[in-house]
């Protein structure tokens, strides 16, 4: 799965124990994405190469552990909106 950098991102482990039989790195993603965020904010926040992050976080999706929301793109061209929401979120960094 080709991941896009402001595709969305969110926890699908709803309960703590959960996380104990995953990598430390799975665990710093599935507790950051509680909230929804971009695959660019996870990078971001966890200080980690964007290449890595979507690998991980294509894995991860792949085993059920989160949910990834792709942006729609009409034309080829990503979405306003969705956009403007990755940046803002990026300013707030």
């Amino acid at each position: 799965m080709k991941l896009a950098m402001e595709a969305l991102v969110s926890s699908a482990t709803a309960e703590r124990r959960e996380l104990t039989h995953m990598t430390p790195e799975y665990q710093a993603i599935s507790q950051l994405c509680r909230q929804v965020r971009s695959v660019a904010e996870v990078s971001a926040l966890l200080r980690i190469p964007l290449g890595v992050v979507r690998v991980l976080i294509a894995d991860m999706a792949a085993e059920g552990l989160v949910r990834v929301h792709q942006p729609e793109l009409n034309s080829g061209r990503p979405n306003r909106v969705l956009l403007e929401r990755v940046l803002s979120g990026l300013r707030r960094l």
